[in-house]
C-alpha cells in the first residue's frame, strides 16, 4: 500500500496541528488532526498548523484551475453568457434544477453534446448534469470544442487540455510540469497532488493576483455563491455571509481552502481522516482567528456547523502560529 508523503518529521518548522474534538455531552468521543497552512501570493508561508509540508491530492480544490484554459481558450467568451457559467465550471454542485440549467445552457451555447459527458449519473439522479462535478466537464468539453481537440477522450492525462492545465498550475506554482503528480479523481477527471502550501499559494493568488483570468474566476465565485454548492452546502454558505469578500471551496477527503478578496492570502486546510465536518469546523476556527468574517456571520455559521445534535458538538483546539525564522 502506498500513503502519501508527510514531512512532518524533516521538517524543522513543525507546529501544533490543530484539533477537532467531538464532544457527546463532556466527553470526547472522536478526535480529528488537522494540518492548515496559510499563504501569501508569493508562496511564503505566514502561519501554519501541523505541516505546511504536507502533502495530498487537492481534489476539488483544484476546480478554479483547471477552468483558466476556458476562458484562456476564448470558450468562455463563445459561449456569449454572464459570468454564472464560470462559477459553475468551479462548483461542487448538489445537482439541483438550477445548476443543471446552467450546465445544459454552457454547453448548449458551445454547441456540444450533453452526452459527450463524461462524469456519471450520481444515484438517485436521472441526468449526468446533476453530477456535482457536470460544469467542470461541461467547461472542459467547451474548450475542446473551441480548440479543436477531440471530445472523445478528454479526461485522459495525455489529452491537449489537461497538458495545458497542468502547464498553467505549474506556471502559478514555480514548478515544473514534470513535478506534478496526477490522478484520477472520483469524477474522472485529473486531479493533482500537492503541498498544502503549494495549495494556499494558488489561494493566495486566486483572491490577489493581476491574472486576468483569475480575477474573473474569483469574481464569479464570489459573486454567485449558490452555484459554487447549493442551499445549505458550506462553500455557498460562507461566501454568501462574507458578502462577497471570501472565497471558499473544498474538496473530499477533508479538503478546504479559502481566501480572502484584496488580501492576497490563501489557507488550506487537511484533516488526516479525512473528515468533512472536522474541515468545516477547523475553517471556521481558522477565519475566526483571522477575524475574516464578522461575528454574527461565524455565530451563525458555527450554528449550523458545530452543533450535531442535542448535546453533540465539535470544539476545535489550537491555533495557526506564525511561522519561525
Amino acid at each position: 500500500m502506498t500513503y502519501m508523503k508527510d514531512l512532518s518529521k524533516k521538517n524543522k518548522l513543525f507546529t501544533p496541528m490543530l484539533k477537532v474534538f467531538l464532544k457527546r455531552g463532556s466527553y470526547v468521543e472522536s478526535v480529528h488532526n488537522v494540518h492548515a497552512v496559510i499563504c501569501d501570493n508569493k508562496g511564503r508561508v505566514l502561519m501554519q498548523a501541523g505541516n505546511d509540508k504536507h502533502e495530498t491530492f487537492i481534489r476539488s480544490a483544484l476546480k478554479p484551475f483547471q477552468a483558466i484554459p476556458f476562458i484562456s481558450s476564448g470558450a468562455y467568451e463563445k459561449a456569449r453568457l454572464d459570468e454564472k457559467v464560470l462559477a459553475i465550471a468551479c462548483s461542487s454542485h448538489s445537482g439541483t434544477k438550477n445548476h443543471a440549467r446552467e450546465t445544459f445552457k454552457l454547453l448548449w451555447n458551445s454547441e456540444v453534446d450533453v452526452n459527450k459527458l463524461q462524469c456519471p449519473i450520481p444515484k438517485t439522479k436521472k441526468s449526468k448534469l446533476e453530477h456535482n462535478c457536470s460544469g467542470k466537464h461541461a467547461a472542459f468539453l467547451a474548450t475542446c470544442k473551441k480548440m479543436s481537440w477531440p471530445l472523445e477522450n478528454y479526461l485522459q492525462g495525455s489529452h491537449p487540455l489537461q497538458v495545458e492545465i497542468n502547464r498553467r498550475v505549474s506556471e502559478l506554482l514555480n514548478v515544473s510540469p514534470n513535478n506534478l503528480i496526477a490522478a484520477r479523481d472520483d469524477c474522472g477527471a485529473p486531479t493533482l497532488s500537492l503541498t498544502l502550501s503549494q495549495m494556499a499559494f494558488l489561494y493566495a493568488q486566486l483572491s490577489g493576483s493581476n491574472h486576468s483570468e483569475l480575477e474573473q474566476i474569483s469574481r464569479a465565485m464570489m459573486r454567485h455563491p449558490e452555484l459554487i454548492g447549493g442551499e445549505g452546502r458550506f462553500d455557498t454558505e460562507v461566501i454568501k455571509r462574507a458578502h462577497g469578500q471570501l472565497i471558499c471551496k473544498g474538496g473530499s477527503e477533508g479538503i478546504q481552502c479559502l481566501s480572502k478578496a484584496g488580501e492576497s492570502m490563501g489557507i488550506a486546510i487537511k484533516v488526516e481522516d479525512g473528515s468533512k465536518r472536522a474541515k468545516q469546523a477547523a475553517a471556521l476556527h481558522i477565519l475566526k482567528q483571522l477575524e475574516w468574517m464578522t461575528p454574527i456571520s461565524l455565530q451563525e455559521l458555527e450554528e449550523q456547523v458545530l452543533m450535531i445534535n442535542p448535546g453533540v458538538q465539535l470544539e476545535v483546539e489550537g491555533e495557526l502560529r506564525f511561522q519561525e525564522k
